[in-house]
């Protein structure tokens, strides 16, 4: 059986790290033949990784997607905003596509790339990892074999972690969600999905508040200079004081913030780039707290929580049943399950892969391998976090932000589905993403 092909498109952090290391490991069922990356050097790495030619490099998506097909798969890993043109164009050209979430932080984009996987016959699969680590696979099965009967309310705590909330939201790629996405669809449209994965039944109606509280100029202490790495009078009294965290016990997260990793390349990224920055100076505007209630198709409720003033990063979830709950932790690797007839305790101990997301990067992969295999030879038409399964979870993300927006007043989704749907399919010109 010969391998499948792929490109990828974006060779930052999920594109080079997180999915097309697989092939590394599996050259037997998966082989990257093609990379597109404006970034000089990050290409060259990739390449170097997975022996490409220099006929098989890139430095744009429109050079690479140009007139022909150079393999069965495109994974494309680009910034969310910049989702949209390739993925149309590598499902116009018969590739089937597995993109990074979020689709888009535009609505109707999402909606649009679902139809046009539809149009061409092509698998378009959403990276909603979570769906494919063994904690969340597992919860899944007990509730779809009726160990607690029939779900009537789930509680989900999202805790970003503090450490994570000022690398990622107030300082890195996603603080702004004029250039990126709102923090409920960057970092919680993984939450959505799971809530409506395991309800399995769709979400009707939505709420949610939620604000910007902390990291904003009215906290900054008195003297604080734009970065810290200036002299702050503050130093030894905040948690956030760039250098000692990524020179310190944050090194690891330095990989993230500049190509040179040596303790003269961080400095130097410190003093330059965005994550040397005062968390209370910077340009962000996403939420470091939000809270969101659903209601899905039976009358079950769901409530969500995410906040970015926590010790830990880890999702904490009660899911209560009509006959047992369960209770875990995905940091435990372990939920336990009451049963309110027999008494019963029985505590259920996950094994969680070491690898990025419990395990879930590498799943997705292998999993959407084999269904491309499956849908090729007529046995599947969706996979198991396809376009249409995660519109659906993305438009709660969508519809949350709107709430949140509007004073927390509660939206319509199938309404909110029907108009986006509709707009979608009225012919227009994009804007030509570079």
């Amino acid at each position: 059986m010969k391998p499948i092909t792929a490109v990828v498109i974006g060779a930052g952090d999920r594109g080079a790290r997180a999915y097309a290391p697989y092939a590394l490991d599996n050259l037997h069922e998966f082989r990257i033949v093609g990379v597109a990356e404006p970034n000089t050097e990050r290409r060259r790495k990739f390449a170097e990784q997975f022996a490409l030619t220099a006929q098989q490099q890139f430095d744009s998506w429109e050079s690479l997607l140009g007139n022909e097909r150079h393999a069965e798969v495109a994974i494309i890993c680009t910034l969310d905003r910049m989702h949209l043109q390739p993925t149309l164009r590598a499902l116009e050209l018969g590739y089937h596509v597995l993109l990074e979430k979020p689709m888009s932080p535009v609505p109707a984009e999402c909606v649009e790339m679902e139809l046009a996987a539809k149009r061409h016959n092509r698998l378009l699969t959403i990276c909603h990892v979570l769906r494919y680590t063994a904690f969340w696979s597992s919860l899944k099965r007990e509730i779809d074999r009726g160990a607690i009967g029939d779900i009537a309310s789930i509680q989900l705590n999202e805790n970003v972690g503090n450490m994570h909330m000022s690398h990622s939201f107030v300082r890195g790629n996603w603080r702004n969600s004029d250039e990126s996405s709102p923090m409920i669809l960057q970092k919680s449209c993984h939450d959505m999905d799971i809530l409506a994965y395991l309800m399995g039944e769709p979400c009707t109606r939505i709420s949610s508040f939620g604000s910007l509280m902390h990291f904003h100029e009215g906290n900054r202490p008195e003297g604080a200079p734009l970065r810290c790495i200036e002299g702050c009078p503050a130093e030894h009294v905040c948690q956030y004081h760039a250098p000692r965290y990524y020179l310190g016990e944050g090194i690891g997260w330095a990989r993230k913030i500049t190509d040179d990793h040596t303790k003269e390349g961080i400095i130097k990224a410190l003093w330059e780039g965005p994550y040397g920055k005062c968390v209370y100076q910077t340009d962000n505007n996403v939420v470091d707290h939000q809270v969101v209630n659903m209601e899905f198709a039976s009358g079950a409720t769901a409530t969500f929580s995410m906040c970015g003033f926590t010790h830990d990063n880890t999702r904490i979830v009660q899911v209560m049943g009509t006959k047992g709950d369960i209770r875990g932790n995905m940091e435990d690797d372990a939920f336990t399950l009451h049963d309110f007839v027999t008494k019963e305790k029985r505590v259920v101990h996950i094994h969680a892969s070491a690898a990025g997301h419990g395990g879930g990067d590498a799943d997705i992969v292998r999993s959407f391998i084999k269904e491309v295999r499956d849908f090729e030879a007529g046995m599947v038409t969706e996979s198991k976090s396809s376009a249409s399964v995660s519109v659906r979870s993305h438009l709660m993300a969508f519809a949350a932000e709107a709430s949140r927006l509007d004073g927390g007043r509660s939206i319509d989704l199938q309404a909110y589905y029907d108009e986006l749907a509709g707009a979608a399919v009225q012919p227009h010109v994009h804007e030509k993403h570079c």
